[in-house]
């Protein structure tokens, strides 16, 4: 079962003395079959952390370890080996507009799996077929809603049978019913991988309804400041700032 480990991660913006801290002191362990969450307020680094985990940035302190290796301290190839163990779903999708739901799909079965064309359609037909976008395959991403995009992404996201699978805010800009949908998405996704899961989000409905374990980054500390469930912060954790996040219903309701 592959594990990833964060020991004392520092995250930095800039070079030298101007440099700014972005975080500081992250640590956190996530196994395979577990979903973990990326909490905090706007400006805090979530996405800037997914970026250190799946190698599209340098820490400037600290390990990220894969099954105890260290991904920054591994040559080119040693790290393409565990980016191709990497699924990621981007904020906005990010699929490519040229190319229709299925070739958007398809292609990181031709680069992994060395299929024929015919074989990657087939495969890929499979994987639109368990997001609910199987009658969408032809359609181009510009044809699509929302939530048919954020499917789509998935199935990319999952077709080279990932590891650990990275989510950035994948319910952003989602009406709850497709919202909802996207989280038994991702439980599903879970259940028949067996995949890590790490997910950016703020979204405390869904936060509450699929999340293990997780924690919480600072903005103004630049350090974080719990560990744990977003339940287990919201019921244990007494800084204020993971208080006030995490019932922002209620305290929006007092005022």
């Amino acid at each position: 079962m592959s594990t990833l480990r964060v020991n004392n991660l520092c995250m930095k913006v800039g070079e030298g003395a101007s440099a700014r801290v972005i975080q500081q002191g992250v640590n956190f362990e996530i196994e395979q079959g577990r979903i973990f969450a990326i909490m905090g307020s706007s400006g805090c680094g979530k996405s800037t952390l997914l970026r250190h985990l799946v190698g599209l940035a340098k820490p400037a302190g600290g390990q990220v370890l894969y099954d105890n290796e260290d991904f920054w301290s591994l040559d080119d190839a040693g790290q393409q080996r565990w980016r191709a163990r990497f699924g990621m779903l981007f904020q906005s999708a990010a699929l490519w507009t040229s190319m229709s739901v299925l070739d958007n799909v398809c292609v990181p079965l031709q680069i992994k799996e060395n299929l024929s064309r015919d074989q990657c359609r087939d495969r890929a037909m499979e994987l639109l077929s368990w997001v609910g976008m199987k009658d969408a395959a032809d359609r181009m991403p510009s044809d699509l809603s929302g939530g048919m995009k954020k499917r789509a992404g998935l199935a990319r996201a999952i077709a080279g049978e990932p590891a650990f699978l990275f989510l950035d805010e994948p319910s952003a800009g989602l009406d709850p019913i497709n919202s909802k949908r996207l989280d038994l998405l991702i439980l599903d996704i879970r259940e028949r991988t067996g995949a890590a899961i790490l997910m950016v989000s703020h979204e405390l409905p869904s936060l509450f309804a699929i999340a293990d374990d997780g924690i919480f980054l600072d903005a103004d500390s630049h350090r974080p400041l719990g560990r744990g469930s977003p339940a287990e912060l919201r019921d244990h954790c007494e800084h204020r700032t993971v208080q006030a996040f995490l019932h922002r219903e209620e305290l929006a309701d007092e005022t």
